[in-house]
């Protein structure tokens, strides 16, 4: 604001700043470059890994994907939004990505192979030298559990929680996932190890899929989680990594994002308890702020 000629006063109410002007000649100038949204809560949860579908061993459970959570200064201009595309058979998951924020699909379990690295690790397999577990990212997730060669299989990794190892003959359960503090929901658990003398392991808490004791199945991780899915001993159909998520919310004083297209729940905002919360499910693209 340049030097005024006249007299006024500044004040504030809420979110706005105020001035009574008496009399004289005043100029005013924004300061430009930013948002008027000036925090914006985040969730960002990458999809989680299937379990391996390596004939001849059991697998572990698939990593969760990696997931972080916490507030910024809303971005200026158009920002990026991308979804982790689950499902994907005996593959890594998928990153999700939010403006500057990125995790880090699943690694894939091992079996008769080796586990591999992600947001969390795999669960290790029961072949030998393949019983080591995949890694986790530092900050997004944890390594997956090891296996027995000669056993079973170790879970795999979640976003709170290292997975569990076999124990001889009883496969590992998933690592737990995190909670988002926004929502109290938990994401991103690891999936549960394949089974054959007894159950398979369970999945970790945030959508982590249960090994499956044979001839079952593996269960997949939950759509929308970032859950890891189960393993399987020697043939069944081992479980599918969940889909990610991106959630995002900011007070409903300001108005509503814009852009949005290829994202899936763009248009069905929630505006409750004083917030904004825009939910994006599947795709691509980019949204502005106000």
């Amino acid at each position: 604001m340049a030097a005024p000629t006249g007299q006024g006063t500044l004040g504030h109410l809420g979110s706005l700043t105020t001035m009574r002007l008496k009399h004289g000649s005043y100029s005013l100038a924004g300061s430009g470059g930013a948002s008027s949204v000036n925090t914006v809560s985040y969730l960002v949860v990458a999809s989680g890994a299937s379990a391996d579908i390596t004939a001849g061993g059991t697998s572990g459970g698939g990593g969760a994907g990696g997931m972080l959570q916490g507030t910024m200064t809303a971005p200026v201009g158009a920002v990026t939004v991308t979804v982790g595309a689950g499902g994907v058979s005996n593959s890594n998951g998928n990153p999700s990505v939010f403006s500057s924020v990125s995790t880090i699909g699943g690694g894939k379990s091992g079996s008769n192979v080796a586990a591999q690295s992600g947001g969390s690790g795999g669960g290790g397999g029961n072949g030998n030298p393949y019983t080591t577990a995949g890694l986790g990212t530092v900050g997004q997730g944890n390594d997956g559990g090891v296996g027995v060669h000669g056993g079973r299989s170790g879970g795999g990794g979640g976003a709170g929680q290292v997975g569990f190892p076999c124990i001889g003959t009883t496969a590992g359960a998933g690592g737990a996932g995190l909670q988002w503090t926004v929502n109290s929901l938990f994401y991103a658990g690891g999936g549960g190890g394949g089974g054959y003398e007894s159950a398979g392991g369970a999945g970790g808490n945030g959508g982590g899929g249960a090994g499956g004791q044979y001839p079952a199945n593996g269960t997949n991780g939950s759509s929308n989680t970032g859950g890891g899915g189960g393993g399987v001993f020697n043939g069944p159909t081992a479980g599918l990594g969940g889909s990610g998520i991106v959630i995002l919310r900011y007070a409903d004083s300001f108005a509503a994002l814009t852009g949005g297209s290829g994202l899936t729940g763009f248009s069905t905002p929630v505006v409750s308890g004083g917030f904004r919360t825009y939910t994006f499910t599947a795709g691509t693209g980019t949204v502005t702020f106000p």
